[in-house]
């Protein structure tokens, strides 16, 4: 038994974001309320599902990315860095890192503030949602001494100090490409498969942990665009048979520059995302 055309279109809306906004304005006047040392210069911007346009109902926590732009690292070798004469810098990402914990602690009170192994989580209330904010550093790659990225960003897990690095603005501007290339019907329906993830994991077919929602939205990135049709249920069984028969190995997440699927921290696990594609064709089947 199929999924109701009706129930699929309620699914594809998106959720609210007028809270969103306000926790973003709320962390960034909390950040700017800290006295900084002098020549620190930062970003702070919405992130996640709610500036990619694929929140749905019920999400809440809210990711804020918080980049030191002064400071700046790379992946050039000793020899390299001598050639183009970069020097280590006096302000690292830690000194901003226990800043920003500072920063916000002081506004919001200690009991409001908790940092995580990738996050700092504050706290909601007063109108705002629960956000984690992540403190992290401008990201350049080069190749032949010359830059090719600079839009990445890096931070280092705590306490075991794993090096993350991620390229948001690519994955913002690839997900409105895709969405452009389907006409508009991309981000409707990665929502439509985030909710569906959820029934899943209501009914006991996809287990939470297994199927984290970015990991998700990077995979049906992949899906090719003429999957992407006018009706919610065609869309539905098009990117669902196009998943079942892929080889998913290859897959990359929608910043097109890391591969999804691996042994790194980052990556997700082709056993677990092989099991979500089958809990949601299991949903479709009314099993």
């Amino acid at each position: 038994m199929s999924i109701p055309e009706e129930q699929l279109e309620v699914w594809s809306h998106q959720g609210a974001i007028t809270t969103a906004q306000r926790t973003h304005e709320s962390i960034r006047t909390a950040l700017s309320s800290h006295q900084w040392p002098e020549g620190v210069n930062f970003d702070v911007s919405l992130q996640g599902s709610y500036k990619n346009v694929t929140n749905v109902r019920g999400d809440s926590d809210v990711d804020v990315v918080v980049k030191l732009k002064t400071t700046f690292y790379h992946n050039l070798t000793e020899e390299e860095r001598r050639l183009l004469r970069i020097t280590p810098a006096s302000y690292r990402w830690t000194d901003f890192r226990n800043d920003v914990l500072v920063a916000l602690r002081h506004y919001y009170g200690d009991r409001n503030v908790r940092p995580g192994k990738h996050a700092v989580k504050v706290g909601g209330g007063n109108g705002r949602l629960t956000a984690d904010v992540v403190a992290s550093a401008v990201y350049r790659e080069y190749a032949n001494l010359t830059v090719v990225w600079d839009d990445g960003m890096v931070l280092w897990s705590q306490p075991d100090c794993t090096t993350i690095i991620n390229y948001p603005e690519s994955h913002y501007d690839n997900g409105a490409s895709m969405n452009a290339r389907t006409t508009g019907v991309y981000k409707p329906t990665v929502r439509l498969f985030k909710n569906a993830r959820n029934r899943c994991i209501d009914e006991g077919l996809i287990r939470q942990e297994s199927c984290p929602s970015y990991f998700l939205e990077c995979l049906l990135y992949n899906v090719p665009v003429e999957k992407f049709v006018n009706d919610h249920q065609n869309t539905y069984c098009n990117v669902l048979n196009w998943l079942v028969q892929a080889d998913l190995s290859f897959c990359l997440c929608q910043n097109g520059r890391q591969f999804l699927f691996g042994g790194d921290s980052t990556q997700w696990s082709l056993t677990d995302a092989e099991g979500a594609i089958r809990g949601l064709v299991d949903l479709w089947n009314g099993s």
